[in-house]
């Protein structure tokens, strides 16, 4: 692929997935005042779900290949970039408030998602198929708790606010997610492409952009919703993301084909579990993700980041 090609193919990329994830924010935050949803449910379902197509794609794509090693790198990297660099790049962005349903409910069920996974990996040092359908029933019950919640909520929008109609919300998400998509696969092969031309080797490329290009999503929806003052849905599209790609994607990917564990991936998802009861406390902590404490988990991801290349 020629250089310029590959350049206009990143850019390309990164304005589809900037305009993708706010057509797909404002059409969620429309659905959610229509039918007196809250915000934070629909972050971590219907939007959760659109920005995790990347992964469900590279993952899925894995199992059938017989490259399932990949699924386990591609989950845990993911996770890692979104609990460290996309909720701390929102909270750098502004404040982030945290709610009583996110300290209580939330972040618990995706700390035991972790912890599941994590204790999977150490006593079988593999994802078998059973495991794979325990993984896909634990989804089951995080889907219902999310529609118990919004069937016992409260939460009304102010009737005068004008709203999208519900036709062109759903274009509006969508058409969305499909940029959205579209556009991380061009970043990545952009940059892919740009990388390998100025002699980065295969590995490191796999380690960082292919796994940033993944979670461009999570992380450019996040950004928007923070910036559009929808922070419940920055917190649940980034919480629920993860909870998908442990318990959906790991799931269908080990009921397809058993996932072989290695000494890195247990290494990953201890790093996981460590740095999400960070950022949990920091969550209890006045109920609130402040910019400093966002600085910090950026910094951890950075020094992550200098592990696995080094290692």
């Amino acid at each position: 692929m020629n250089l310029v090609i590959a350049f206009a193919e990143l850019v390309a990329g990164f304005v589809l997935l900037i305009k993708g994830a706010d057509f797909f924010v404002d059409g969620s935050s429309a659905i959610a005042r229509r039918f007196h949803v809250p915000t934070l449910i629909i972050g971590m379902t219907i939007v959760a779900m659109g920005t995790s197509l990347p992964e469900l794609s590279v993952s899925v794509a894995a199992s059938i290949q017989g490259n399932n090693s990949l699924s386990v790198s591609n989950v845990t990297g993911s996770d890692l970039f979104n609990i460290m660099v996309a909720l701390g790049a929102c909270a750098i962005v502004c404040d982030l408030e945290v709610t009583a349903d996110v300290l209580k409910r939330d972040f618990p069920f995706y700390i035991l998602s972790t912890v599941v996974l994590l204790a999977t990996g150490l006593i079988n040092r593999e994802l078998s198929r059973v495991d794979g359908i325990i993984l896909l029933v634990l989804f089951v019950v995080f889907l219902g708790m999310m529609i118990r919640s919004a069937r016992l909520s409260d939460d009304e929008e102010s009737e005068g606010e004008k709203s999208l109609s519900l036709i062109l919300s759903l274009v509006f998400i969508i058409g969305g997610a499909a940029a959205i998509k579209l556009g991380g696969d061009w970043v990545v092969s952009g940059a892919v492409e740009i990388a390998r031309a100025c002699g980065v080797t295969e590995t490191l490329i796999g380690l960082t952009i292919v796994a940033f290009g993944t979670s461009l999503p999570e992380f450019v929806t996040a950004l928007v919703a923070a910036r559009k003052n929808e922070l419940d849905m920055a917190i649940g599209n980034v919480l629920g993301s993860n909870i998908f790609n442990i318990l959906l994607i790991l799931g269908v990917a080990s009921a397809l084909s058993p996932i072989p564990f290695i000494r890195e991936n247990i290494i990953d998802m201890a790093v996981l579990l460590i740095v999400s009861i960070i950022v949990w406390i920091f969550s209890i902590t006045k109920r609130v993700i402040n910019r400093w404490e966002g600085l910090v988990m950026v910094a951890m991801y950075g020094a992550y980041l200098i592990y696995i290349i080094k290692r």
